[in-house]
């Protein structure tokens, strides 16, 4: 592809420069007002922005945070489900001081912990009560 076929742009207005030549500037008659400027325009002394919108630190786009206790309890509920439950206890009861999100993880860890909390005892039971039968010679031939 050649530097012929590249667009550059409308036409230059009649009176122009040859081809090639940059042009600068207004074409001639028209007054030149020189370069743009870049600073902020200087409208009076620097003020405050806005009021914000309740207690500091609440204005628009602010976001709480999520509490990281209820992220690990939801985690630790299916890798361990009596430490899940616990911690997700724990992080409800931080969540309703602070104010933070993650309320909902929270209460997943919770039911989620408790139900595998449940599961994990009756198995116990079930297991211990096999062992007794079996000691006990209940399933001997």
């Amino acid at each position: 592809m050649s530097q012929d076929d590249f667009y550059r742009g409308d036409p230059p207005p009649h009176g122009a420069p040859p081809h090639g030549t940059p042009s600068y500037g207004p074409p001639h008659g028209m007054p030149s007002y020189g370069p743009p400027g870049y600073g902020t325009p200087s409208y009076g002394p620097p003020g405050y922005g806005p009021p914000g919108y309740g207690p500091p630190g609440y204005g628009p786009g602010w976001r709480r945070s999520t509490n990281q206790l209820a992220i690990v309890a939801l985690v630790a509920t299916f890798l361990l489900a009596p430490v899940g439950l616990v911690l997700g206890l724990v992080a409800r009861g931080q969540i309703r001081r602070s104010g933070e999100q993650g309320d909902g993880l929270a209460l997943a860890a919770v039911i989620v912990g408790g139900l595998g909390t449940t599961l994990m005892a009756a198995g116990l039971v079930v297991w211990i009560g096999l062992l007794a039968s079996i000691s006990d010679g209940a399933f001997a031939p």
